[in-house]
This record gives structure tokens, C-alpha cells and sequence, in this order.
């Protein structure tokens, strides 16, 4: 039907009514965003954290101090915290903004913690930066913070476990690597480990360091605040990143939205704005030894009395969490350590290291440790499963997610089952990565990087140094857009003083458009368009990077100017091998198989339930409980810590690998003679092997091998009986062993 000119007019009219009232929120919407960043910024510890909190350790009391600071998360009501459950420990990043974006809400990281009843704790920071502290001094903190909640937790079964977002995550692995007692499992979520990895067309931000000549800009940016590298510039690479949502996209969606979107858009800016500050040598420790050098994952940083950072040392559980969707930390940056510092999943058991990941397909950075849906599945998960995931045999896993019965798999509110499979260095490998000429490009960089620093330090630094001063370098931080862009519609601006009562009057008489108005629509297809243009745009740029940077550091010259080996087929900075490890390995085996009849009941069962898992490939959380049954119900287990019975699963399931028939043929040596001892044993073990499930194929064939081993071939096996019972309490699917398969 053909529209009279009256519609029109009409129409015409209701929108620019509508679009009018629209600017007028928004602009009140930018001026409480400013007030709000005003009061913000005047707190004395600003955070954004959505729950009290009380002050354990302030990090500026201690003997090398720092900046940050060990807080206890106090319950809200209606939650209990049962003092048996190990404690959470969350780190949040200080990568330019402030603290507290890992519980910000009611579903984050620390929500989900204390609604699976652990006692959780928060490590911040102060907008500022001690004078001279250093990356080291900051991991001296952390550590004291770690003791320091373990020592309040005596009754907690396992030591507590360390959640490190972003710049926390490497963080938290180089403290693990220097003190692998201190902690349980690790959780690190969208953590750069290897930084030069990544796959063509894809995540060009690694680029940045090469194109700009290196760290010489991070020196300089650091002299030019009279030794503060202001945090904002790292917030405004993120922006970089995504020129389409920074330029638009955000704005837009508040003004489009402007009825709904205003708390949310609040919220998340009350943190995006909260700005902090880094030391000058902080700073150049992470772009040097870090992003631009690659030093972690190959063992080549040291700590001030000369001991390697090596990320072979940790002995807890390291769980990562990354996504594809995400282009500050792909997934390459996140695992390929792995392949940098092993040559096989047998060399990760030999270290006694224990590796679970998981790859989400689409969600950004921030959202792996923001959003609420992966808080309601992955962290929710984690931290209810925490013991399984402390349990499990060195090896490397994958953590997959399935519904449970009866639950939609779309609802993002749905229950979960975390079932961990058995990987192989070729799963991580074929998530893509760098070849061997990549590698050297990056190498080069980091070769230019270090000449263009010392060029720098010689001939610019000290001019500068002598030119600013702390009152300028405060004036000049003061003026950095991200904080103009607060300030501008701050209540100092006086041309914006009509707009709250403007806005009080728009409210009081808001005349919202219909949804299908036209020139309603004209304006979302225009919005489309401009995104679009600006997508094209930042991908042309991105891809223009990568051809400058393949083409500057892949030159042959260039290379040999800086003193790349191109004659070798070894891959730059990787992790070198040690010797004495081979030793003490060889050393640890012959101890295990002379402990193959060594034990009673409990190492039988054990070995036992490690022998039928093995043939299942994977394990899910049901295990774990099954787990818990027979450390529950044994007589000598019932008295075993949880980390003395992680000791025993791995002992056993060590003696398999290194020789699984003989390990198997000496279970009947450490049987009873008692025959009901027995029986009573393999009942148990039988309902807790079919906790998941009756067992099929080799599995079955191999319980019925175990059958014989204690004496009981003969008799009706209690399997068809007791699988039912496992489906239908709490009783959990197969066993420690499954872990590895």
C-alpha cells in the first residue's frame, strides 16, 4: 500500500521527535558517565567489584613494597561457605584499567566460586604504583597473599586455587614456576603464554611491536611521564583493535537503545574508564621479556638472584580458557607454550604436569572473564569440579562441555557435565600457528627491537629525562583523549548545564518511534553501512600490517644483519632441555617398578580403577565423585588427605605407563587373603566404574580381567546390579583413570 504524503509527514515528524529525545538522553547519558568517572577516580582504592569486601593484606606494608592488595570476599546473604572447600583466589588485571572486573556482577568468576561454597579472596590494586616496584616485587606479594589465605584455611581440603585474567594469567604461571608449593589448580582465562603466535590473516595486534621499531616507544612513553607509563595507552590498543565498535558501534548502541542500554552501558564504563599507572620498568619488563622478546615460554627470563622462570616447574593443574573469537589472546597465544616447552604428552607426564584447555568459538576477550554466559557454564564448571580437576594424572587434556539430561544446550542458564578428554600435541598443533620462517621474522623483530632500545637509551633518553618533569607528565596525562573523552561532558563544561533539566523533561514526556518507521529503518541500514565501512577499513589496514611485517623482517638481509641463524631448522627461543631432569626421571621409574607389589587393598583398587578407566578416553565429573566414594568408604582411604590420595591415583597410574602388564599381574599380591575383604571391595569398585554407565568393549573386558585378578571369576559379577544404583544417586562416572586414556 502506497503511503499518502500524510504518512509521511507523519512519520517524519514521530521520528525526529523521537531522535531529538534520543540526543538529549544520550548527552545526559554521557554527563553521568563523566560524573560517574569523576567519583570514581576520586576514591582512595576505586574497583568495581559487586560484592564487600575486607582488607587482608595491604601490599604497601610489606618489606618490598607494592601497589596491590589481598581483600576477603564476604558472602552476600543466603550463601554458605563451607570451610572444608578449598579457597578461590582471583587476580585481575592491571593492563590499564582498575580492578574488580572479576566480580563485577552476580554471575563472575567469583559468583560462581561462592555459590559452589568456596571461601573467595581478590587480589587488586591501587591506581598508582609504588616508586621502583618491580614486575619480581609484585610476585614476592602475590606469594605472601597466597600463604597468607592458606594459613586461614587449615580445615580446607586442597590449597587454594589461583584464577589469573589476561595480565594476571602469566602472572600467575611465572609465580607458580618460582614457588610450585604455594598453589592448587590454576585457572588462567585469555592469558598470552606465547606471544609470537598466531595464524596468517588473523590477530595482526602481534604485529605492532615489529612496525613500530620496537620497545624504544614504550621507553619513550614512559620518560615523557617522568618514569610512569600511563595505563590509558594500553586501553587505547584495545580500542584500536575494533574501529568499528570504539568509533561507533558502542555510541550508537546507547543511543539507539537509550530507553534499556544506559545501566549496562554505565557499568561496564565505570570500569573501561578507571585507568591506572605502571612503572616505567614494569612497563619495559612485559613488552621486552614478554609481547616482543617471547622470553616465558622458553625459560630465558630470571629473577634478580639469577633462577629461571621455568614453566616446567608447575605442579598444579594448569587450566586454560581461550576462544577463537578472541583477538587480543587467540588461542595459539594461549597453548602454544605447550609446544614450546614439550615434545610429546609423554614429556608432560614426565614433568608430573597436569594441562586442561578449552576453546570457546566465538567470545571476545573480555567476555571470557566477564561474560555471564561463560561464567554460568565454564567458570561455574570449574569451580564445582574443582578436586576432579586436582586429581587428574599429568597429561594433556581437553575440557568439553555436554548438557545434562534433560537440559536445553542453547539455554546459557542450563546444567552442564564437564568431561575431560585425552589430547595429543597434534590437537593443539592444528588449532594453526607460525612455520619456521614466521619464527624467524618475530625473532629478527625482537633482534631490531633491542638494537633500536639501546640506540634510544644512548642518544634520546637522556635529553629527556632531563626535559620532564613529574608536574608535566601529570598535565600530559590528563590530557590523553580516552581522558578528554570523560572529562569534555564533566559538570566543569559549563555549556552542557541545560541538559539535566532537559532531560528530566524528556523523561517526563519520552515519545518513543514505532519499531517500523521508515526513517526509523533508514537510520539502522545507515548504522549498518558505516560499521560495514569501518570493518573494510580495519581489515585492509590489518592486512597491509601483516604484508609490511612479513615483508620487513622476512628479508634475508635484515636477518643476517641482526644475527639470525637461518641455516639451522630449529625454532628461535625454545625452551632448552635439561639433563638432569632425564636423570632424575630414570631415577623416579625404577623406584615405581620396584614398588609394583608394594601396598594393600586401597593401591589395588586404585591401580585397578586407573586400569579399566584407561580404556575409556576420557573423563567426566561424575568421576570424580565416584572418586570420592572410594576415598570415603575405604578404611585406610577414609583417613588419606585429598592430596596424599592425588599422590596415590598418580603413583598408580604412573606404574601402568611405565609398564601396564606387570603393574596389573602384581594387583593380586596386594590383595587380602580375606575373601569377603575382597568381595566387598570389587562391589565397590564395580559401582563405581559403571557410575556413568554399564562398560562396554575393552573396558568391560578389562573388568572382568580385574575380576579374576582378586579371585572372583567365578562368581555373578554385581555389574548389572549396581549400575542402576550408580545412575541414580550422586555416584559419578568412571574413575581417576579415565583422566588419561
Amino acid at each position: 500500500m502506497t503511503a499518502t504524503a500524510a504518512d509521511v509527514v507523519s512519520d517524519a515528524t514521530s521520528y525526529l521527535v523521537d531522535a531529538s529525545q534520543r540526543g538529549t538522553l544520550f548527552l545526559d547519558a554521557m554527563r553521568r558517565r563523566a560524573r560517574q568517572y569523576e567519583e570514581h577516580m576520586a576514591q582512595p582504592a576505586p574497583n568495581v567489584l559487586d560484592y564487600q569486601a575486607e582488607l587482608v593484606i595491604d601490599g604497601r606494608s610489606l618489606p618490598r613494597p607494592v601497589n596491590y592488595l589481598l581483600v576477603r570476599i564476604v558472602p552476600p546473604g543466603g550463601i554458605e561457605i563451607d570451610p572444608a572447600r578449598r579457597p578461590f583466589v582471583i587476580v585481575d588485571p592491571r593492563a590499564g584499567h582498575g580492578p574488580g572486573i572479576g566480580g563485577f556482577k552476580a554471575d563472575s568468576e567469583i559468583g560462581v566460586a561462592l555459590h559452589a561454597g568456596h571461601p573467595c579472596y581478590f587480589v587488586g590494586f591501587l591506581p598508582d604504583p609504588v616508586p621502583g616496584q618491580t614486575i619480581e616485587d609484585i610476585a614476592t606479594a602475590e606469594a605472601v597473599f597466597i600463604e597468607t589465605v592458606t594459613a586461614r584455611h587449615p580445615e580446607a581440603e586442597g590449597k587454594p586455587c589461583v584464577i589469573g585474567n589476561c595480565q594476571a594469567g602469566w602472572a600467575v604461571m611465572m609465580l607458580a614456576a618460582i614457588r610450585p608449593e604455594l598453589s592448587g589448580p590454576i585457572i588462567i582465562a585469555g592469558a598470552p603464554l606465547s606471544y609470537w603466535a598466531g595464524v596468517r590473516g588473523q590477530y595482526p595486534m602481534r604485529y605492532s611491536g615489529g612496525l613500530t621499531g620496537g620497545s624504544w616507544l614504550t621507553a619513550l612513553a614512559s620518560d615523557l611521564g617522568a618514569g610512569i607509563f600511563d595505563g590509558a595507552w594500553l586501553v587505547q590498543n584495545f580500542e584500536n583493535q575494533n574501529p568499528a565498535n570504539t568509533l561507533w558501534t558502542k555510541q550508537y548502541n546507547l543511543y539507539s537503545k537509550i530507553d534499556t542500554e544506559l545501566e549496562r552501558y554505565l557499568g561496564f564504563e565505570k570500569w573501561w574508564g578507571g585507568h591506572v599507572t605502571l612503572n616505567a620498568e614494569e612497563m619495559q619488563f612485559i613488552v621486552d621479556e614478554l609481547f616482543i622478546g617471547n622470553h616465558l615460554s622458553c625459560g630465558d627470563i630470571r629473577t634478580s638472584d639469577g633462577v629461571a622462570i621455568d614453566l616446567r616447574n608447575i605442579r598444579s593443574p594448569i587450566v586454560v580458557l581461550c576462544s577463537r573469537g578472541d583477538n587480543i589472546t587467540p588461542p595459539q597465544q594461549a597453548l602454544d607454550w605447550i609446544l614450546d616447552l614439550y615434545d610429546s604428552v609423554d614429556e608432560i607426564r614426565s614433568y608430573g604436569q597436569t594441562i586442561i584447555y578449552t576453546v570457546h568459538e566465538r567470545i571476545g576477550h573480555l567476555g571470557i572473564f566477564v561474560s555471564a554466559s561463560i561464567a554460568r557454564k565454564e567458570h561455574r564448571e570449574f569451580a564445582s569440579n574443582i578436586d576432579f580437576i586436582d586429581v587428574l594424572p599429568p597429561g594433556l587434556y581437553e575440557a568439553v562441555f555436554e548438557p545434562k539430561p534433560g537440559t536445553d544446550p542453547e539455554t546459557p542458564t542450563g546444567e552442564w557435565f564437564m568431561r575431560c578428554e585425552a589430547r595429543t600435541l597434534d590437537d593443539i598443533r592444528a588449532l594453526g600457528g607460525n612455520d619456521l620462517d614466521d619464527e624467524r621474522r618475530f625473532d629478527a623483530a625482537a633482534r631490531v627491537s633491542e638494537i633500536n632500545l639501546a640506540l634510544y637509551r644512548t642518544f634520546a633518553q637522556p635529553i629527556l629525562r632531563a626535559l620532564v618533569n613529574p608536574a608535566a607528565a601529570e598535565a600530559a596525562r590528563k590530557l590523553h583523549p580516552l581522558r578528554l573523552g570523560y572529562e569534555m561532558f564533566g559538570a566543569e563544561n559549563p555549556f552542557l548545564a541545560w541538559v539535566d533539566d532537559a532531560a528530566d523533561k524528556v523523561r517526563a514526556d519520552r515519545h518513543p518511534v514505532a519499531p517500523d518507521n521508515p526513517f526509523l529503518k533508514a537510520q539502522e541500514q545507515l548504522s549498518r553501512h558505516i560499521v560495514e565501512s569501518l570493518e573494510g577499513f580495519r581489515k585492509a589496514a590489518e592486512h597491509q600490517a601483516e604484508l609490511a611485517f612479513r615483508a620487513i623482517y622476512g628479508s634475508p638481509v635484515l636477518q643476517a644483519a641482526v644475527g639470525v641463524d637461518t641455516a639451522t631448522h630449529q625454532r628461535p627461543r625454545r625452551a632448552a632441555k635439561s639433563r638432569l631432569h632425564s636423570e632424575l626421571l630414570a631415577k623416579r621409574l625404577e623406584e615405581l617398578r620396584a614398588g609394583f607389589a608394594s601396598g594393600g587393598l586401597l593401591e589395588a583398587g586404585v591401580r585397578a580403577l586407573v586400569y579399566v578407566g584407561m580404556a575409556r578416553g576420557g573423563a567426566d565429573e561424575r568421576s570424580f565423585e565416584a572418586i570420592r566414594q572410594l576415598r570415603r568408604n575405604g578404611a585406610q582411604s577414609a583417613q588419606l588427605s585429598l592430596e596424599r590420595f592425588k599422590a596415590l591415583v598418580r603413583e598408580q597410574f604412573f606404574m601402568l605407563m611405565i609398564d601396564r602388564s606387570a603393574a596389573v599381574q602384581a594387583i593380586p599380591a596386594l590383595l587380602p587373603e580375606d575373601l569377603g575383604e575382597r568381595q566387598a571391595a570389587m562391589a565397590l569398585l564395580e559401582r563405581i566404574m559403571n557410575a556413568g554407565g554399564t562398560l562396554e568393549g575393552e573396558a568391560a573386558e578389562r573388568l572382568e580381567e580385574v575380576r579374576r585378578l582378586f579371585g572372583l571369576a567365578g562368581e555373578v559379577s554385581s555389574q548389572s546390579a549396581a549400575a542402576p544404583r550408580a545412575r541414580s544417586g550422586r555416584a559419578r562416572l568412571s574413575i581417576a583413570a579415565r583422566k588419561e586414556a
